[in-house]
Formats: structure tokens, sequence, C-alpha cells
């Protein structure tokens, strides 16, 4: 992650099975955004279990995709009337260590142990 592009929180429920061109085409259509601008895209799905980040990089897309074992993403509070908001790379950062932005509290995740083999 970059700390020199934008990142685009986008608050409606996004189906993980979308892929390149159907993100890239909210991005667009509903987010009224530059898909090509190299900032960073986020997708969410309804349960806030799965979390999709879109990026160009110049030659093309990426994508990453992370599923949750436990515990949901606390997400970013979007403004009444929008589709999306932008977000800081540390708020992003929150996201992924599972600590909420409205309670500042650490979010319950899966943790691996050699007794889980």
């Amino acid at each position: 992650m970059n700390s020199n592009c934008a990142y685009i929180f986008y608050s409606g429920n996004t189906d993980m099975r979308k892929g390149f061109d159907s993100l890239s085409g909210i991005v667009t259509s509903q987010m009224q955004f530059n898909v090509l601008s190299r900032d960073v895209y986020v997708f969410v799905n309804r349960r806030h279990t799965q979390i999709k980040l879109l990026q160009w990089e110049g030659d093309g897309f990426s994508v990453y995709y992370k599923r949750l074992e436990k515990g949901t993403y606390a997400l970013p509070v979007v403004p009444e009337g929008q589709c999306c908001t932008h977000i800081s790379l540390q708020q992003l950062e929150m996201m992924f260590k599972g600590i909420s932005m409205k309670r500042r509290y650490h979010c319950k995740r899966y943790q691996h142990t050699a007794d889980n083999c």
C-alpha cells in the first residue's frame, strides 16, 4: 500500500465474486471516479467478512482479496447520501488490524496455533 495514492471506501455491499471489470464498473458508474487514477478502491461484502482492494498499476489492474475466518471488518463512517468516502492509509490499516474507528477497540480475529493443525 502506498501513502501517495488516495484510498476510497465504497459503502455498498459488494458481491465478492466480482472481478476486475465489474469492480471497475462500480468505480466509474456508481462512485464517479477514474479507475485508471492509481487510487485504491476498497470494497466489502454484506457481512463485512471479506474485503477487496482494486488498483490500476499503469499496465494492469491488481486486486487484493482477504476473507476473515472470525470477526468482521470495522468500517469507516460514510456521510449520509454518499456511496463512498476517502479514507487514510491509517484508517485502512486499522480496518485490517481489527480496530474499530468508531469505538477504538480491537475486534476478534482468528489466531492460528500449532494446536489447530
